[in-house]
């Protein structure tokens, strides 16, 4: 009995590992979807552009140039953007491969397993909400700054005011209305909404050749002299400090590959409006920026409404009232496109059966996912009526930063994945349980695989090497080539991360102790460095899997590696309250995931446990905690070989056994 036990319950948790390791089966129609195919590159350019190009120009310039960066603002621009474009890169090459709902969610799935990919997923939900709710709260301060201040007065009368640490000053009854009027607007299809966006987005982007034209027009050299504080008066860590910061302006790339799943060509559309519109929202910061600091000295910026304020001291009326209205088009955009990512990745996250199905429904008029926008817009409105902006987006950006770093190592992973297990993970479905017609199944999954044309020599011979070796490095076979191909760049990719956050930690905590050459902190910092560059090599060593991609990320791995690096040193410098809320939440996303998710996946129905205990049979057809829609008692798809195989190439065939016969072999060993 006491054998029974240890049996069951090492069957038991390798089931459990087996759930939360699965990855993502996408049908071999991967443009079939509920949801209305109808946006053009143009649009979703302009989605991309108009949630990025709102606050964080009109509100965070000032702020990051008064009191962090000085003109040193345009370099923590370019540093923010050139990090937002390693991801952006990711992003834009898992859009050529999977275009549905869910951006980084569906991409971890697909290459981690389903609970990095929950994770992932319910960070995305909070970073959306946090997105539309700090919006919100932006575009009410700035209409409130125009009537100088009369909205927060007359609140403060009425309400007496909210006197809780973290919390507002007042309840912002405007931000609440708001989020709740715009979500109401979103209702009426993703069409009109593009439409919409297009329009306010047009009219931002007018705005902004305005600032730069008229502040370049009026630009005075002599606000960058030394008699100002110089081009960098809070030195080389004001403008690290201020890309931390200014990373927010960059937020809102990721909606572009959320509306893959209704764009008209996501291989050709997506990529093309990700790189193009990061690549507009870039220059025009660092041109908005260097016209401000231009115009007018940093200790006259006021932070509040710096552009229409500096227009303002120079006596220029008409441009003062015309920004004014640019940058409510500009944060109403951006108010947008959060409200129209977040309602997407619920009904993703629904669709697999990780979130309650409830949030998985189409309406079949708008083709919009109603109940999730409801949801959505009371969510952030409650969110903007109660926190302050500070809180709001200091509490976004770790999840943001999270999902670009899962992003990044997704990349690594699927290029040296080998053709076969993409195949079945990415564009075979579901086979059917019959052994009698699997040669018949086989032939049509071969015919039906976008992946699998006649190619060309290279192809075929790029497709057999992938995961494995590269013929110059022959001499690692002993040490690295014995295991299953691909894992032991999995393997490297884990441990990549984990020593990039170590190198972080290290720098933050003992920069002085490395700046002064004390021997310890050389000695533990290069053994950290040696070993995150080893593992970077060992990656590169691999044959990589190219075939199929419209768009590349280039140098893979070292730029998806530089991204992991840059987007977890930003993580390590947030504050350590912003950890305990993001620690607070993820534990909430647990109980969701062990108590509902993990037990509705989509990836198949829980075998019967009684059965297996009690047949031999049925075990042998049915891996232990595995799912039926895959499986069929041999493991052929990637994703659903537990983390210890996937790893190490090694297989568990004791796990079909059942538990009652291996008792009992247990048993006649002991006698």
């Amino acid at each position: 009995m006491p054998s029974s036990r240890r049996a069951i319950l090492k069957h038991i948790l390798s089931g459990l590992c087996t759930k939360m390791n699965r990855t993502k089966s996408v049908p071999t129609d991967v443009m079939e979807t509920p949801l209305n195919r109808c946006l053009n590159t143009f649009d979703i350019a302009l989605l991309g552009i108009g949630h990025m190009v709102g606050a964080g120009i009109y509100v965070l310039t000032g702020t990051v140039a008064k009191e962090m960066a000085g003109p040193g603002i345009i370099l923590s621009f370019v540093l923010a953007g050139f990090i937002s474009m390693l991801a952006a890169l990711c992003y834009a090459e898992f859009g050529t491969r999977v275009p549905k709902a869910g951006s980084a969610y569906v991409y971890t799935y697909i290459s981690m397993g389903e609970f990095w990919a929950f994770v992932i997923g319910w960070n995305i939900l909070l970073e959306h909400m946090l997105g539309a709710a700090s919006v919100a709260r932006a575009w009410s301060g700035y209409v409130d700054s125009m009537l100088g201040g009369w909205i927060g007065n007359t609140t403060l009368e009425l309400t007496g005011g909210i006197h809780e640490p973290g919390l507002a000053q007042y309840p912002d009854i405007l931000a609440f209305l708001v989020c709740i009027v715009y979500a109401a607007a979103l209702a009426g299809g993703v069409k009109a909404t593009a439409v919409f966006n297009s329009l306010l987005t047009l009219v931002n982007i007018a705005v902004m050749v305005l600032v730069i034209s008229v502040g370049f027009w009026y630009a005075d050299t002599d606000n960058w002299s030394e008699a100002e504080g110089g081009f960098l008066p809070y030195g080389i860590g004001g403008v690290i400090a201020g890309a931390a910061t200014c990373f927010y302006a960059f937020v809102g790339f990721d909606s572009i590959a959320t509306s893959g799943e209704e764009a008209k060509n996501p291989s050709v559309s997506i990529p093309i409006a990700t790189v193009l519109s990061l690549f507009v929202v870039t220059v025009g910061y660092i041109l908005v920026s260097a016209a401000l600091t231009l115009m007018i000295p940093i200790s006259e910026i006021n932070p509040a409404a710096s552009l229409p304020e500096a227009f303002g001291q120079l006596n220029l009326s008409w441009a003062k009232y015309l920004i004014s209205i640019g940058a409510l088009c500009g944060m109403t955009t951006t108010l947008l496109g959060s409200l129209f990512a977040l309602p997407r990745c619920m009904y993703a996250m629904a669709s697999d059966g990780l979130l309650f199905s409830c949030f998985g429904k189409v309406n079949s008029t708008t083709q919009v996912p109603l109940l999730n926008l409801v949801v959505s817009g009371v969510l952030s409105a409650c969110l903007a009526l109660v926190f302050d902006l500070a809180k709001l987006v200091e509490f976004m950006s770790i999840g943001t930063l999270l999902a670009y770093t899962i992003v990044s190592a997704s990349v690594i992973i699927l290029r040296y994945r080998p053709m076969e297990r993409i195949h079945t993970t990415i564009r075979v479905p579901a086979l059917p349980s019959s052994p009698d017609d699997d040669d018949d199944d086989d032939e049509e999954v071969a015919s039906q695989s976008s992946m699998d044309t006649s190619s060309p020599t290279s192809e075929m011979i790029e497709e057999v090497l992938a995961g494995r070796l590269k013929s110059q490095f022959r001499c690692l076979e002993p040490l690295l080539g014995r295991f299953e191909p691909g894992s032991v760049v999995s393997v490297a990719v884990m441990l990549f991360i984990l020593l990039s956050f170590a190198i972080c930690v290290e720098l933050k905590v003992s920069w002085t102790q490395l700046y002064t050459g004390t021997w310890w902190a050389l000695i533990i910092y290069g053994f950290i460095i040696f070993a995150a560059s080893t593992c970077v090599a060992v990656m590169a060593v691999h044959n990589q899997n190219t075939r199929g991609l419209v768009f590349k990320v280039p140098l893979v791995p070292f730029v998806p590696a530089l991204g992991i690096f840059c987007n977890i040193l930003l993580m390590v410098h947030l504050d350590a309250v912003t950890w305990v809320r993001f620690f607070v939440w993820v534990c909430i996303g647990m109980v969701v995931y062990f108590l509902y998710g993990i037990r509705n996946s989509k990836e198949g129905e829980v075998c019967s446990s009684y059965s297996i205990l009690m047949t031999t049979s049925e075990a042998g057809k049915v891996p232990w905690g595995s799912f039926k829609g895959s499986g069929q008692g041999k493991i052929k798809s990637g994703g659903k070989h537990s983390i210890f195989e996937r790893f190490t190439g090694r297989s568990k065939a004791d796990d079909k056994k059942s538990i009652v016969e291996e008792s009992e072999n247990e048993a006649s060993g002991y006698s």
